[in-house]
């Protein structure tokens, strides 16, 4: 029997108290104020994959509540990430198509006396919130009557207050120690920034905690699933739902664990300072946890769900191991990738008995991986290069590469021996002469009589291009960083750029393809790339 996660036991059993399943609705409530990352895939997955079991729908909808840092550029790219994943919405929706219904909920509560509106500044505020451990202390303001609060709310919307000159509170309990409940801000004034959907129509906007619950509540979701950093928000989510007016089924928020992976920072807040501060170039760059960065890196949208459906949905909060998200997209590139040769450190190898006017168009399998095999034609000549570190002068145990009077054979083409080498004034090895063996070409899908224990990648030198590789790693040297309390987590060696020789089959490269550079790792072209300047990003290496 497959096992099942609890929120799948906690939707179960609530189909067997008598829930109609044609009710069952989920969301994916992203804030356009950054891009995706790797986390909300997580939530992604969760979601989607649960509305396809039960044969549901999920609503995207925007929480665009804050003008100041949302833009359409954000929604744009959600948008993007999520059909690349793989996931389709029912519906598309904005917290901003409730502004109106929420406004009115909102002077619902305050003809009910559970509002108020607070002339004080956000400082004061806070200050009287006091700490979990002390009681609060009460807004001068918070006894004000139904009447004013209602007269001053409408002010409020109407424009004649400045930026920070009053809010309107929820009027809940100051002494809780769930410091969510100590009057919670409802709504505050932003007049000075214009919203990118309702341009000026509003002067005052609605909190997340607000809005989230009541466009649940408007659009029927059954369940809202959330990370567990919203767990001490849930009775404030309750709280909001049990005053409003209720004509239909309340939803019901379940909290899972988060995904928290080593070496990355999983807050779109610390990431946008990141951006900023052009620490990284841009959302998408590829050393970000951002799904768009992911994938401008080479990862696949079938290794991410692949990961984030073997770390499971749980209840309990841990670290993975970002070695378990590398060995996703390793295992699927392996399947998928074309096997290509490019050199990083050329020597020039010169093959004495072979023609020089002769070229051969060598056939080359393309994966070995595949059901059906593919070839691809590589060309064969009399000067080729190799890796400089595949040559070492005098043979030394258990090093099976090339050296004087050892044979090697070349990836899809013949056996070569090393006879001599030709060195500079400074003493280094520019050249090395060899002879091959004509009769031990690789033949297609098997290879000659003879067998050799090392096989070695090259190019042609009449024939290779160059491109330009940009390697990765890890932008971070701390398992956990905190880019608030610490700049020095940066890893400054996190990006480096090369020029390589390839073979000339990578000319016709897309932004699809996916490459095994042989022996060295994965790799896809960058989208800044072009037919004159051919870039590549490193994935992952091969191990």
């Amino acid at each position: 029997m497959k096992k099942i996660n609890f929120l799948e036991k906690i939707i179960k059993k609530d189909l067997e108290l008598g829930f109609p399943i044609k009710k069952l609705l989920f969301r994916f409530p992203p804030e356009p104020n950054g891009y995706l990352h790797i986390g909300h895939a997580k939530s992604i997955y969760l979601n989607f994959k649960l509305a396809k079991k039960y044969k549901t729908s999920v609503i995207l909808r925007f929480d665009d509540t804050n003008p100041i840092e949302e833009e359409k550029k954000f929604i744009d790219s959600i948008k993007i990430d999520i059909c690349w994943l793989g996931f389709k919405w029912k519906k598309e929706t904005y917290a901003s198509n409730y502004f109106y219904k929420l406004y009115y909920f909102a002077k619902h509560i305050i003809k009910n006396g559970k509002a108020y509106v607070d002339d004080q500044k956000k400082q004061k505020i806070q200050e009287q919130r006091k700490n979990p451990f002390e009681d609060g202390i009460d807004s001068p303001y918070r006894n004000r009557s139904i009447k004013e609060n209602l007269f001053l709310f409408k002010k409020m919307k109407n424009g004649f207050f400045y930026d920070g000159d009053c809010v309107l509170r929820a009027k809940i309990d100051m002494k809780s120690p769930n410091m969510n409940l100590r009057d919670p801000i409802m709504y505050r004034i932003i007049k000075k920034k214009l919203h990118y959907r309702t341009n000026n129509k509003w002067c005052i906007y609605p909190t997340y905690d607000w809005t989230h619950g009541q466009s649940d509540y408007i659009e029927n979701i059954s369940h809202s699933l959330c990370s567990f950093e919203f767990e001490n928000h849930k009775p404030l989510y309750n709280w909001y739902l049990n005053n409003i007016k209720k004509k239909k089924l309340i939803p019901k928020q379940y909290e899972f664990s988060r995904l928290n992976l080593n070496y990355n920072l999983l807050s779109k807040r610390k990431l946008q300072i990141l951006v900023k501060k052009n620490i990284v170039n841009g959302w998408d760059d590829p050393r970000m946890p951002t799904i768009s960065g992911l994938r401008r890196r080479g990862y696949t949208p079938e290794s991410i769900n692949n990961f984030i459906k073997n770390i499971g949905i749980s209840k309990r909060n841990n670290n993975i191991d970002i070695s378990l998200l590398e060995f996703s997209i390793r295992k699927h590139l392996n399947k998928i990738s074309s096997r290509v040769m490019v050199v990083f450190n050329p020597i020039l190898i010169i093959i004495e008995n072979y023609p020089s006017d002769k070229v051969e168009w060598l056939n080359a399998e393309n994966n070995p991986e595949e059901i059906k095999k593919t070839y691809r034609k590589i060309p064969f000549s009399k000067y080729i290069y190799i890796e400089n570190n595949d040559f070492m002068e005098k043979n030394k145990k258990n090093f099976l590469r090339l050296s004087l009077g050892k044979e090697v054979r070349l990836k899809n083409a013949y056996i070569l021996k090393a006879n001599n080498v030709y060195r500079n004034l400074d003493g280094n090895i520019k050249r090395i002469y060899c002879t091959y063996d004509k009769n031990s070409l690789s033949k297609t899908g098997t290879s000659s009589k003879r067998k050799i224990k090392s096989t070695l990648h090259w190019v042609s030198k009449k024939f290779f291009i160059k491109i330009r590789i940009n390697i990765y790693k890890n932008l971070f040297i701390e398992k956990n960083p905190d880019i608030l309390k610490n700049k020095k987590f940066i890893n400054n060696d996190s990006f480096k750029t090369k020029i390589a020789y390839a073979e000339p089959s990578l000319r016709t490269a897309t932004i699809k393809n996916k490459f095994q550079f042989q022996r060295i790792g994965y790799f896809c072209l960058d989208k800044t790339s072009n037919k004159k300047n051919l870039i590549f990003n490193k994935t992952i290496n091969i191990k």
